[in-house]
């Protein structure tokens, strides 16, 4: 069980955002991250692994300071090697929050994983530091990571395929550009694998603030669907042959927009 499961009282903030988040006229999301983080005075980390784009980490950096952070620092993990970076392990060590940018999911799971790095975020975000990660950084914060796959609305087993990630919970397996690219299909067989698990798919410009008690309010422009599968009376995934469409009956499914809510413990969802 990953650090951030054992207490709950402790634990920081997890905030996947879904992508494409609004970064200057109103950007809400951001505002209420170092909101919580502290505010002005907070301390962030910027890990810009997932993105390919060298400027990805410093024009995060830019904009934290522009909306008033004092204190943000890119720790560019391009290696292994990399994780065991004293200087950017006391960094998080010290940080409120630590924000992680998008790009491809894997470059995070294959550089970070089992690494000093994420092990101490793992540590600090149960002790609480809050942790931010939009579009593939926001898929890499759970346990059980989407890698990639397929678009559609039915799923197949073939639709979608896993990997470890950052285990920071196992409530959850999130998914990003949702509506945009038609990600439904993907996400219902990444349930079917792992029925125990609640299902987030993430709309662009909105992002779940799941609290310490693992309760999820929705911020943001667009909407956030939650698939619980907890009812979940019969699955055909365990005889369905490649690219076959997949039975799944009992599954509940939410739409939750700005302000809706969403308590893991109980599977109650509501508008505000």
């Amino acid at each position: 069980m990953s650090p951030s499961n054992n207490n709950h009282a402790d634990r920081g903030y997890i905030i996947p955002i879904g992508g494409a988040e609004e970064k200057f006229h109103n950007p809400e999301i951001l505002d209420r991250f170092i909101d919580i983080c502290g505010g002005k005075e907070a301390r962030i980390g910027i890990i810009p692994t997932a993105s390919e784009l060298e400027d990805t980490g410093r024009n995060y950096e830019k904009l934290f300071r522009q909306i008033g952070v004092k204190h943000a620092m890119v720790l560019p993990f391009e290696s292994r090697e990399d994780c065991d970076n004293e200087e950017y392990l006391e960094y998080i060590e010290k940080s409120d929050g630590v924000f992680l940018t998008g790009g491809n999911q894997l470059r995070l799971s294959t550089t970070l994983g089992g690494t000093a790095t994420a092990q101490l975020i793992r540590r600090r975000n149960a002790a609480g530091m809050h942790v931010a990660g939009t579009s593939a950084g926001a898929a890499f914060v759970p346990e059980h990571m989407i890698a990639g796959g397929l678009e559609g609305s039915t799923p197949t087993p073939d639709m979608v395929t896993m990997a470890p990630g950052l285990g920071l919970t196992n409530k959850f397996i999130i998914d990003q550009h949702f509506r945009e690219r038609d990600r439904l299909g993907r996400l219902l067989t990444a349930l079917a694998y792992n029925p125990f698990a609640v299902g987030m798919g993430l709309d662009e410009d909105t992002a779940a603030f799941i609290s310490p008690d693992d309760a999820v309010e929705v911020v943001g422009s667009g909407g956030i669907t939650i698939i619980d599968p907890s009812e979940l009376s019969y699955s055909s995934m365990h005889q369905a042959r490649r690219g076959e469409p997949v039975s799944l009956i009992g599954v509940r499914l939410h739409i939750l927009v700005a302000g809706g809510r969403f308590k893991t413990a109980s599977r109650e969802a509501a508008p505000e």
